[in-house]
């Protein structure tokens, strides 16, 4: 989903105020459950900040590993670049069923990160801004079977309700400082819980 240009400079305002709380970084994380658009918008905010995107699919061990990706972020790339070291992370092959070739994350003036529990509570202490995308279950579940074929059915109903029970633990809606429908129109701003 790409976002108007209204939208996006909302976006961008919002960053620029935002604390650089990942050593001196701005961490933009845009989360929400899968199919809803967030790949999209990510590299277009990539192309406009300029910044680095990461997409956890890079990062999750497959289907069953969606809490384990934020683990992986937050070892692998946060923590690092939280202390002045730039990040390295190995790219998950799903084909492969392995990791992969390594990726090294530069210090930079500005970091986004896409995917499912991108934005996890292990994220609250660099301050990131929470990009919350969501959209209505069958138009995800459309989206994820043009993308990966109707043999991935079971795996996409088994990672929706996972997302489900880690967006409710982490509070991921309530703590994102902007909120978009499936379209790119602007549902909801600022955090309306405190982490």
């Amino acid at each position: 989903m790409t976002v108007p240009a209204d939208v996006l400079d909302l976006i961008l305002e919002v960053v620029a105020e935002a604390p650089a709380g990942l050593g001196g970084m701005h961490l933009v994380c845009v989360d929400g459950p899968a199919g809803s658009g967030k790949t999209t918008l990510a590299d277009q905010l990539g192309r406009a900040l300029p910044a680095q995107v990461i997409h956890m699919d890079d990062l999750y061990p497959g289907w069953s590993g969606l809490a384990e990706g934020a683990q992986k972020l937050h070892e692998w790339v946060l923590e690092p670049l939280a202390h002045g070291v730039p990040g390295r992370y190995r790219r998950y092959d799903w084909p492969l069923g392995l990791y992969a070739e390594r990726h090294t994350v530069p210090l930079a003036d500005t970091l986004v990160v896409e995917g499912c529990n991108s934005a996890a509570l292990t994220t609250a202490p660099y301050a990131p801004v929470i990009i919350w995308v969501e959209a209505d279950d069958d138009v995800r579940l459309e989206r994820g079977m043009l993308r990966d074929g109707d043999g991935a059915r079971d795996q996409w109903t088994t990672w929706m309700v996972e997302e489900r029970r880690l967006y409710a633990e982490h509070r991921t809606a309530e703590r994102s400082h902007v909120r978009l429908d499936g379209t790119g129109n602007i549902t909801g701003l600022g955090p309306t819980e405190a982490v």
